[in-house]
């Protein structure tokens, strides 16, 4: 079994409408604030451990318990309550049974008002106070308060709303207007089923103003940004149970992108976060834009916060001015994790990290890694590695940003790396150096190219070397996605090739290539179900295997890779049976991402791989399969993973079972 556990650490860091028809322009107004209010519950994890907390008699008070009875809609009776008074303050009992008689009366229009706003228009709602009914114009409330006052001090007085909703009223037909005309507006500013209805749409004040948002999001999406609703007048038929509605709607001018405005974040130099901002003035207006210049911007790693707005006015050149308003984060951050598995042991991490090292933005990392290593090919479970020199394996890496140089959209990146590493076919020490000017094309694509030297000593089956990289690699990356760690939506592609000279002492001359792509689709509005996949694939020609650095050959296998599998355990072998690494790799991943819960989701998943003697994949040779089930746990900084994997075919030495623990999905 593979077995991997993670812990992290970080600092900083009663009366009824009667008349035939009425127009009631004002119930949209009133209906929609009607659930902002909660009701007073008492602790209840879920609902699992009891029931809605009740108040206790009292000699001081007329307390209460409170009952709404004739329905059989568990939402609707949520609305009523949320609207009630009476319901909300059942915890604070009014001094005398006249209060409590008030608080029932008060109630009446807010209930009514709520049937409405939930498309009930010939509802009817019937109050008692301890027996006695109570009117909405009062009547009968001096003797409800009597009745109420006897159960001072002995038991709770009984109040209940007796609620006939009647039919659900349907929408039946809306029409909207152009103010600047009074004419129907204009169906090309819309998609061409904009304004069609289903028959058994509910005619709730809800659900129009979700229609009245959606038109204005569609005028906005055909730059039209000041587009506002002037008026809706409703009108309700009680016999035909059914809304008519004229909708009103000033499009506004057709704008475009005006000048850009920068505020907060006085310690980030201004023509930084200028740079991640791609908007042009005077091209067409749009609502994407916007939130694609928020995601560009918040990928600087010294804000903390990004709002981007529209401005109040037009220009004199009839563009609409972009506010952009960030917030710093903390400048220093420590880290550390911890992590162990049966296949690489124990370790021990940590980073401290500088977001804004001279006022540019400009970050300065550096992570320390430790840890032991199994020499172990077995499937079993094994004892706690021993501790000697052999077994030590860790990394230092030292990396510094620099974005935006001279106010472009060109970044400097500087990494450096001294590691040891040891796996069950090889160890590996040496130190790395990058350094690359990437250009940023767009919020989704850039392209880097620079220097990278690597030197050091590796052991394997072919015995030990020495040995030096001098390349010149060039990478590209397209990231249209939604999320860093949980994306619901678009595509991620990243390419690198990168040639290696022999102008070293030991040097490899060859040419490395590697690429993926994962694409994801949402099924659903609320990205509750989703599809996902991912493709990648290595090359290295140039060099014979035994040549190739073993820390640079292709192995598949692991949490990210082919799932059930150890860890770079996939291999071509020699011809004695023992891994040697390839020259070229292929894997694939397909998963299904579904929610059960607002938090919980399950994810069944495929993944194939396989690494290859030859310089490119020879799809004749041995893939790889597994199968699992995972589980994740979404929180505000992404899912929390589970995975259980077993391999498909596998070979005698692996676990029948993997687990993988983690967070962020697997790609």
């Amino acid at each position: 079994m593979l077995f991997v556990l993670c812990i992290s650490l970080s600092k900083f860091t009663g009366f009824r409408v009667k008349s035939r028809h009425v127009v009631i322009s004002w119930l949209f107004c009133c209906g929609f604030t009607l659930t902002a209010h909660e009701p007073a519950r008492a602790f209840d994890f879920f609902g699992l451990f009891g029931e809605t907390e009740k108040a206790q008699p009292s000699a001081n008070a007329v307390a209460y318990d409170i009952a709404f009875q004739g329905l059989d809609d568990g939402k609707l009776e949520q609305t009523l309550q949320d609207a009630s008074n009476s319901w909300r303050l059942r915890l604070d009992a009014p001094g005398s049974g006249v209060g409590l008689a008030r608080r029932v009366v008060a109630d009446y229009p807010r209930i009514t008002d709520a049937l409405w706003a939930s498309g009930y228009y010939n509802a009817t709602v019937r109050a008692s106070v301890a027996g006695v009914y109570v009117s909405p114009d009062g009547k009968g409330a001096e003797a409800s308060a009597a009745a109420a006052e006897r159960y001072r001090g002995s038991a709770l007085a009984p109040v209940v709303f007796e609620v006939d909703p009647g039919p659900l009223f349907k929408l039946r037909h809306v029409v909207v207007y152009d103010s600047r005309t009074n004419a129907p507006i204009d169906p090309a500013l819309f998609p061409r089923k904009a304004f069609d209805l289903d028959a058994d749409d509910p005619a709730r004040a809800a659900a129009l103003r979700a229609r009245e948002s959606e038109w204005i999001d569609q005028l906005r999406d055909k730059s039209y940004p000041l587009a506002k609703v002037v008026s809706t007048r409703p009108v309700i038929f009680h016999n035909e149970h059914a809304m008519d509605v004229a909708l009103t709607i000033d499009p506004g001018p057709k704008a475009g992108v005006g000048a850009v405005e920068l505020s907060g974040s006085p310690g980030v130099d201004p023509a930084v976060i200028r740079s991640f901002i791609y908007l042009e003035e005077g091209e067409p207006y749009s609502p994407k834009k916007l939130a694609d210049t928020r995601k560009s911007v918040a990928r600087i790693e010294a804000l903390g916060g990004v709002k981007v707005e529209d401005g109040a006015h037009l220009d004199k050149n009839g563009n609409l001015p972009i506010l952009v308003e960030t917030s710093e984060r903390k400048r220093h951050a420590i880290g550390a994790s911890a992590m162990f598995s049966n296949i690489n042991g124990p370790s021990l991490r940590t980073y401290w990290v500088d977001r804004n090292l001279f006022g540019g933005a400009e970050r300065l990392r550096f992570d320390l890694e430790g840890g032991l290593a199994y020499y172990n090919n077995s499937a079993s479970f094994v004892s706690f590695p021993e501790l000697k020199a052999s077994n030590l394996v860790g990394a230092a890496r030292l990396s510094f940003l620099k974005p935006a140089l001279w106010g472009s959209r060109n970044d400097l990146l500087l990494d450096a790396a001294a590691v040891r590493e040891r796996t069950v076919y090889y160890w590996a020490a040496y130190g790395n150096f990058n350094g690359a000017i990437r250009h940023r094309f767009s919020d989704t694509t850039s392209l880097q190219a620079g220097l990278e030297i690597e030197g050091g000593q590796f052991f394997d089956v072919y015995g030990l070397h020495d040995y030096s990289l001098l390349g010149f690699p060039i990478s590209g990356t397209y990231d249209s996605t939604d999320n860093a760690l949980a994306p619901t939506r678009g595509m991620r592609v990243n390419a690198r090739v990168a040639p290696y000279v022999k102008a070293l002492p030991h040097g490899v001359g060859m040419v490395e290539s590697k690429g993926q792509a994962s694409a994801y689709y949402a099924l659903d509005e609320d990205a509750w179900y989703i599809l996902a996949g991912r493709v990648a694939a290595g090359s290295i020609v140039g060099a014979p295997v035994e040549a190739v650095p073993a820390n640079r050959r292709f192995f598949a296998g692991g949490g990210g890779s082919v799932r059930g599998y150890r860890y770079r355990s996939i291999s071509p072998e020699n011809g004695f049976g023992w891994p040697t690494g390839g020259l070229s790799l292929f894997e694939a991943s397909a998963e299904a991402r579904l929610k059960v819960t607002q938090n919980i989701g399950i994810v069944p998943f495929l993944d194939a791989g396989a690494a290859f003697s030859t310089p490119w994949p020879d799809f004749g040779s041995t893939m790889r399969f597994a199968a699992g089930l995972g589980l994740r746990y979404y929180t505000g900084i992404g899912p929390i993973r589970l995975d259980v994997a077993t391999p498909l075919n596998p070979r005698p030495t692996d676990s029948r079972i993997a687990l993988f623990i983690g967070i962020g999905e697997s790609f």
